[in-house]
């Protein structure tokens, strides 16, 4: 396994889904780790849960749309912890509708929360990997639909599409500081997120949930599966753990054969 001993990982969206599982995941490799999240109580309990593996956790509630909320955790965590070393940007969300039926508002929530979110999060703790001398990872929670587009999705395909070329910036500005910037870009991940999706596609267009499940979601797969959330957690471990500037500025799909570069 690879080493993260002593990192500390600032994490949003950590308290269920991907990025629990990759919150587990970098504490089983010796870091450190901040729950970020909307939910302080799911927060709070989840960074108890990681502590029972031995390293340091603790929850911070954040809304990553919220400049001030954003700052301010992430100073809370340096205290605590006393740096940042990886950021992972998961936090997202999902709504589906056709172009024609998006509501601005709904559009506007969407770029907000992924995009305004990535940013936000990414310049607090980019300040703080500079400060320290130490350098850092950041690793953006993309998706298939960095590269692709899917019906009834265009605020999330925009988002998704907008993290790669923030990725590639901050690569680009972070190298002086050894600050390494990547995209995770998964499939279908049966978390919660995709599980409100499939009902809402069904009805949309006019099929079973069952067929939403094996002609949309999976059909472009080579096996008909699910990413899961541990594939995902084992990229980012790579991406986090990676040794030198060699790895910056790039993107990687794990989705089954769902869409191939």
């Amino acid at each position: 396994m690879a080493s993260l001993d002593n990192k500390v990982a600032y994490i949003t969206g950590a308290a269920s889904g991907i990025g629990k599982e990759i919150a587990i995941e970098f504490a089983r490799a010796g870091a450190h780790i901040v729950v970020a999240d909307l939910n302080k109580e799911a927060a709070d309990a989840t960074a108890a849960e990681i502590a029972k593996l031995g390293v340091k956790a603790i929850g911070v509630a954040v809304d990553v749309t919220n400049e001030e909320q954003v700052d301010a955790s992430v100073q809370q965590a340096v205290a605590a912890l006393g740096n940042i070393d990886v950021l992972i940007s998961n936090a997202g969300i999902q709504i589906v509708h056709p172009v024609h039926e998006f509501s601005f508002a709904d559009w506007k929530k969407m770029l907000a929360i992924h995009l305004d979110g990535a940013f936000l999060t990414t310049r607090a703790c980019v300040k703080q990997m500079i400060a320290s001398g130490k350098g850092g990872s950041i690793i953006y929670m993309g998706s298939v639909h960095s590269k692709e587009a899917s019906l009834l999705k265009a605020p999330y395909v925009t988002a998704k599409h907008g993290l790669i070329g923030l990725a590639k910036t901050v690569a680009k500005e972070g190298a002086a500081h050894n600050i390494r910037a990547n995209v995770i870009c998964p499939g279908f991940v049966r978390t919660p997120l995709v599980e409100k999706q499939i009902p809402e596609q069904a009805k949309t267009l006019g099929i079973s949930e069952q067929e939403v499940v094996k002609n949309v979601m999976l059909k472009e797969t080579v096996d008909g599966e699910f990413t899961t959330t541990a594939d995902v957690a084992q990229v980012a471990l790579m991406f986090a753990s990676f040794p030198t500037n060699a790895l910056t500025g790039q993107s990687l799909v794990v989705s089954h054969g769902w869409f191939m570069q």
